[in-house]
């Protein structure tokens, strides 16, 4: 523990609130929360045994920052956003955008139908899910179609409006169509009301359903409508193979199961819906609080933002901020820690999950690491740089005849590629191919917004900068970084394709690392995905210059009538496809100028071959 930490350790106050530690660097890497500032925050720096992975946290702290908010509710929400914002090593890192599916009926309507949404809102709808691992919602949705006639269309049907006819499902008997009339809202509820039973456990009606309709199909020798029941019955026995013996149909429950070996963990969640086990999903977690059980809260927290609360949760680990999570769920919710009978049994064979995942879990990154942080190391050692390179850039032009010229800067973060932070660059001040200009141009510009910190993105120093090509490109970029006196800050080498050889500024021979190394196959993923960055940004730029002008080259075409034509066909390649009648389906196309449209390609034939 330094001074710092030690002067700012008798400054903290017992208020609830948020605590930010960083690095030397000044990088956020922990974000927590505390009922009692002064109390927490002291924990970590205690000469007290602590666990392996809050050890290495703290072995990292430089300094830290906190922020006193009016309640712990308040300093929850304040965590959260922090940590979305900052996304720090050693917080739990759920990811927004994998959300689990759920089946929606919006009871408010007259005659609902089912949808499959991503995310459940207070609309005052009924969900069904979330549905995951080995489950297929989408089959769940024909095989309710299929036994129910519930309407499919995305129509806006009131109790007084009227179809001119039906749809081609009411004459495969798919659907009462209630668009017509031919049945009104209550009969129509009937038939929800089974959907909405079958969702919430109860097989036997749909199972019966189907098999009436199998047999019938095969009656009537339509075996392609039998196979297809026939299919949808082994849906509803893969959903039945899950139920949970001795655990009543209206049952729904989650459970969190964390196993840890000290440095790695793994929370396994439990999903139980309408007494079925609908899926057991296993989250790897680096979390560095101070107990178990707080790391669960940790994660139910992030879980939840996007999901529905049921009405039990079973926990591997007692939580000591029950009435936060309350407040949280804003619903009473029976959270049980130390379970007995059938919950007991629900919970050991989450925590056998978790047990076997984490072990495969630290296979896979003992790998991953040889293959990143192990190679980012083994490339320092090798090359002999100032730095560890943990975060390298790495250049490449692209064009063609010195046409389109582009930039490509590709970030890769701890031997990973960090796509958030890929720029591209197009080339302003150089005439004709000249790849040296060029690379000058892009890097002129991105040091200088560096070395002013201007703009988030060129704020973060690079360790190593990689130039794709050999002596020539990487005597003439050096002078640019000299130019900016960060020769002596920030290393640079070349890499040349030819024999994969590793140049250096200022010297004659080339260095070569071991074919086939973990450290040669890293730079060389960040110097074939510079390549693909700035060879597809060139063919974007081409195609978009290319379909401007020939579609501007006919007469009577204009932005807006270009517009309508890209809009209509996607690309001028359809449009050049597409015949005279084709052509005045577009509204402001006329037939005049849908045949000079279609006279104009057949004179002037174009080659939309790909290009490197």
């Amino acid at each position: 523990m330094n001074n710092r930490i030690r002067e700012k350790l008798k400054l903290l106050t017992t208020e609830p609130g948020v605590y930010i530690m960083r690095d030397k660097d000044g990088n956020v890497i922990y974000v927590g929360k505390a009922k009692n500032l002064k109390n927490r925050v002291s924990q970590y720096f205690r000469n007290s045994p602590k666990p392996a992975k809050v050890q290495a946290m703290v072995d990292n702290v430089d300094i830290f920052d906190y922020f006193i908010t009016m309640s712990e509710m308040d300093a929850l929400a304040l965590e959260s956003n922090l940590i979305k914002k900052y996304q720090p090593f050693y917080n739990i890192l759920l990811k927004d955008g994998k959300q689990f599916p759920y089946i929606k009926i919006d009871m408010k309507e007259p005659f609902p139908k089912l949808e499959i949404v991503r995310k459940v809102k207070k609309d005052g709808a009924k969900y069904f899910g979330p549905y995951f691992a080995g489950i297929d919602v989408r089959e769940i949705v024909k095989t309710i179609n299929s036994a129910f006639k519930i309407r499919t269309c995305n129509l806006k049907i009131t109790e007084k409006s009227r179809a001119k006819r039906e749809c081609l499902n009411y004459s495969l008997g798919l659907c009462s169509a209630p668009c017509t009339k031919r049945i009104n809202a209550n009969e129509y509820k009937k038939e929800i009301d089974k959907v909405i039973n079958f969702l919430n456990g109860n097989d036997d009606e749909i199972e019966k359903i189907l098999t009436e309709k199998m047999n019938l199909a095969a009656q009537n020798e339509n075996f392609e409508n039998a196979i297809l029941m026939r299919d949808r019955l082994k849906m509803v026995s893969k959903l039945k193979q899950r139920v949970v013996a001795n655990l009543p149909k209206d049952v729904s429950k989650d459970v969190f199961a964390y196993y840890t070996d000290g440095l790695s963990g793994v929370i396994t969640n439990m999903v139980i819906r309408g007494g079925k086990i609908l899926g057991i999903i296993s989250y790897p977690c680096l979390d560095a609080e101070l107990e178990e059980g707080q790391t669960l809260f940790n994660f139910i927290v992030q879980y939840y933002q996007n999901l529905l609360v049921p009405n039990e949760i079973i926990l591997s680990h007692d939580i000591e901020d029950k009435e936060l999570l309350y407040e949280f769920f804003n619903k009473k919710v029976n959270i049980i820690t130390n379970p007995h009978g059938i919950n007991k049994n629900l919970l050991n064979m989450a925590l056998e999950n978790a047990k076997e995942y984490l072990n495969k879990y630290i296979e896979k990154e003992k790998l991953k690491y040889n293959n990143t942080l192990g190679a980012v190391n083994s490339l320092k050692e090798k090359l002999g740089l100032r730095e560890l390179p943990l975060r390298m850039e790495c250049y490449d032009i692209s064009n063609i005849s010195g046409t389109n010229k582009v930039c490509s800067m590709v970030v890769f973060k701890n031997g990973e590629a960090s796509k958030k932070d890929y720029r591209k660059f197009k080339i302003k001040t150089v005439k004709g191919s000249n790849d040296f200009a060029s690379l000058a141009e892009a890097l002129t510009r991105r040091l200088k917004r560096l070395v002013e910190q201007n703009g988030e993105s060129f704020k973060e120093k690079p360790n190593l900068i990689i130039i794709d090509g050999g002596k020539g490109q990487i005597s003439s970029s050096y002078d640019i970084l000299k130019s900016f006196g960060l020769e002596d800050k920030i290393d640079m080498i070349g890499l040349a394709k030819k024999q994969e050889e590793v140049f250096f500024p200022n010297r004659s021979l080339p260095t070569l690392l071991k074919p086939g190394s973990a450290e040669l196959k890293l730079i060389q993923r960040i110097r074939d995905e510079a390549h693909r960055f700035a060879i597809t940004y060139h063919r974007n730029l081409r195609t978009k210059k290319q379909t401007e002008s020939i579609l501007t080259q006919i007469p009577g075409v204009g932005p807006k009538k270009r517009d309508a034509l890209l809009k209509a066909f996607g690309t001028s390649e359809e449009v050049a496809k597409a015949d005279i009648d084709l052509l005045q389906t577009v509204p402001e196309i006329s037939p005049t100028l849908a045949s000079a449209i279609y006279n104009f390609f057949k004179a002037h034939p174009i080659d939309y071959s790909p290009e490197e």
